[in-house]
């Protein structure tokens, strides 16, 4: 490249080692900045260095100088503090629905938004390589494509499967497409979920992004907009246990005392909580009934009663005479030496 070439990048050079050599614990000298210039072949006097640090802080990146202890210029504030970082890395390393691969790409980008020195510091947060990771390495690109489909109020296309005992790909529908109006994505559950509208069956349903594949828009309109009017992302998967289907009811739970702070992490800070005279309370939840619900509820034991409507009270007692069910026949079953 000429040397006079060379000269129109000297500014950008300059950002680009400030922001990777540079933090508030470590400080770079005039010198050094020339010498990282030369060996691009940028000349840079002293004088010169000292007006393009001026431009770069009315530019607005915020470069100041301290005397002691190791005297220097360094960036004082970035677009994203450390500690930011270490959240969003966490939430990355943290995230089954991205694969090992994935998971350790992007975070090797959020480390280029720190200095060198802070860079290792996010590094050694690092822990993604025994946590459950995704298998399914298309579910970056699947986001990407459903986002684009709801922002193009297009219907979308797409085959859908399950893992067998060998962890190979079983399609539902024996692989044929299916058609579905996508409106909103979730995250529940450490999985992402397309909620959109069924024509065939004129209702709501979700889907696991991880588990669809081969993701187009036909360019048809989207069905389901006086469903969707008034969805609440957040309200629907507080509703939905596990995003298991079914239809929301009305139901009235009777709590020990000591349970308030996991209904309101839970169903929200705004539920009524009426206290009994028993010393406990309840409250009325609109949820699905089903399986997963009812595992919620099993856990919390006895601080947890069901009280109405008959109906759900009824198909818990079923969902945990099954579950013994399986364990008696167990019992009745002859014994083996192992």
């Amino acid at each position: 490249m000429p040397r006079f070439a060379n000269q129109k990048l000297k500014c950008l050079y300059l950002v680009d080692f400030l922001l990777q050599n540079s933090d508030e614990q470590h400080a770079v000298t005039v010198a050094q900045m020339a010498e990282y210039l030369a060996q691009r072949g940028i000349s840079a006097e002293r004088k010169s260095l000292y007006s393009d640090l001026e431009a770069l802080r009315q530019w607005g990146l915020d470069v100041e100088y301290r005397k002691s202890p190791d005297s220097g210029y360094y960036v004082a504030s970035r677009r994203f503090q450390l500690p930011e970082l270490k959240l969003l890395v966490d939430a990355v390393q943290s995230s089954k629905f991205l694969s090992l691969r994935k998971s350790s790409e992007l975070i090797t980008k959020l480390e280029t938004l720190a200095s060198r020195y802070e860079a290792q510091a996010l590094r050694r947060q690092v822990y993604v390589t025994h946590r459950i990771k995704n298998m399914n390495e298309s579910i970056y690109y699947n986001v990407d494509a459903l986002h684009g489909a709801i922002a193009a109020g297009s219907r979308i296309t797409f085959r859908y499967f399950d893992w067998d005992l060998r962890g190979k790909k079983e399609y539902r529908r024996s692989g044929q497409r299916y058609e579905v109006s996508p409106w909103a994505l979730l995250w529940d559950d450490e999985n992402y979920y397309l909620v959109g509208y069924d024509a065939a069956h004129a209702e709501r349903r979700h889907y696991r992004v991880d588990k669809m594949e081969s993701i187009l828009q036909t360019g048809e309109p989207r069905l389901g907009q006086a469903l969707f009017r008034q969805f609440d992302p957040a309200e629907y998967s507080r509703k939905v246990f596990g995003m298991y289907g079914g239809e929301p009811q009305q139901v009235t739970l009777r709590f020990d005392a000591a349970m308030a702070n996991i209904v309101f992490d839970r169903f929200g800070r705004e539920q009524m909580l009426f206290p009994t005279a028993d010393g406990g309370f309840t409250v009325t939840v609109e949820v699905v009934p089903s399986p997963q619900f009812f595992a919620w509820l099993t856990g919390l034991g006895r601080s947890v009663r069901i009280l109405g409507p008959q109906s759900v009270q009824q198909a818990f007692l079923d969902h945990l005479q099954h579950v013994l069910s399986a364990y008696e026949s167990g019992r009745q079953s002859p014994q083996h030496d192992v």
